[in-house]
């Protein structure tokens, strides 16, 4: 009987990873994805350069020297007090209380002045930074959440700052000519003091975020507490700090200002906080935390202050217009921050 031999078993040939499979996706949704980190991270520069070019062909006036000089000394206060806000939005965490803390870190400054220029500065940043410290304690130590404890403060500050004026009927000047008033209102090349303060903060700030083991704890925190947790990272004393250095940016904020209109105002900073939320997430940073940068909240700050010079160059539209103006970009940002992250999961 003959024995039939067993058929040849046939090998199919394994095919060869590409660059591309090996990485996990092809070239167009690697590509793609980095369109759409960029697109999130730096629109608002795009949406700001545009803006500034077709406002300057259409206003002659607003392409000036003398303009752009105006507008980043109105919006170097904003910009200090959104760059704290930038770090407590990419914990996770929000602070609607910095509003009325630059109002009271302005009163402060000027109640101080009387005794010098340190105490003119010192005070309120410890008062003010007291009040980050109180909110970071209670948010990151007590569990209880970051809308509730800093919209209470938002009033404990209002109200102190109505104790110390007499329910605004006292307004403090600082003196004329002293070392603290020109810190607001010198300059150099004719650019004040507040903008190139501005600008060596959000330095400072755009380093520690990228290139210190603090700024990466940050994002791990807004990613994921519990995680970060799990990671051995301190995520209780992280956000004491985030909270307490904006509360600390607030008040300077507030001197400063104090120092440019050379006495503390009390009705500024009302809605000061809306504001600082729309340049941070208009500039990138994700409201639920993890993702965000410096440079962005600059940009963001940039744009809505551009958006209010352009409303007064038009001159028919009063300044209610900004907050219709600055809404419809929130909401168009947002959108966008949504459909940028689908983008990026799906490629």
């Amino acid at each position: 009987m003959n024995e039939t031999s067993p058929a040849p078993v046939v090998q199919a040939p394994v095919p060869r990873k590409t660059p591309a499979a090996a990485g996990g996706g092809t070239p167009s949704s690697a590509a793609g994805q980095r369109v759409a980190e960029l697109l999130q991270r730096q629109g608002a520069l795009v949406v700001l350069l545009t803006v500034v070019i077709v406002a300057s062909f259409v206003y002659p006036t607003f392409g000036t020297l003398d303009n752009a000089r105006g507008v980043t000394v109105q919006a170097s206060f904003g910009a200090v007090v959104a760059l704290g806000m930038t770090m407590v939005i990419i914990t996770g965490g929000i602070d609607l209380s910095v509003g009325s803390v630059f109002a009271l870190g302005g009163v402060l400054a000027a109640w101080a002045s009387q005794w010098g220029f340190l105490a003119a500065l010192f005070v309120p940043l410890v008062v003010c930074g007291a009040i980050g410290l109180l909110n970071g304690f209670l948010v990151a130590r007590a569990g209880m959440a970051p809308f509730i404890v800093t919209l209470a403060t938002l009033l404990g500050a209002r109200g102190l700052l109505l104790a110390i004026t007499d329910e605004g009927a006292t307004t403090y000047l600082i003196p004329k000519g002293s070392a603290f008033a020109e810190l607001g209102q010198g300059s150099i090349w004719g650019f004040g003091y507040p903008i190139l303060i501005a600008l060596a903060l959000f330095g400072i700030g755009g380093l520690v975020l990228q290139r210190t083991s603090f700024g990466q704890t940050l994002f791990a925190v807004g990613g994921s507490s519990d995680a970060a947790n799990l990671m051995g990272l301190p995520v209780a004393r992280t956000k004491m700090l985030v909270y307490t250095l904006s509360g600390l940016l607030a008040g300077f904020a507030g001197a400063l200002s104090a120092a440019r209109l050379s006495s503390g105002v009390t009705i500024v900073g009302v809605g000061m906080e809306l504001d600082a939320i729309s340049a941070v997430v208009i500039g990138g940073t994700l409201l639920i935390g993890g993702a965000g940068s410096i440079s962005g909240t600059l940009w963001g700050v940039l744009l809505l202050a551009v958006i209010q010079n352009l409303i007064n160059q038009i001159g028919e539209l009063n300044s209610s217009y900004q907050s219709v103006v600055s809404g419809g970009f929130l909401i168009v940002v947002v959108v966008a921050q949504r459909y940028l992250a689908r983008s990026r999961r799906t490629t």
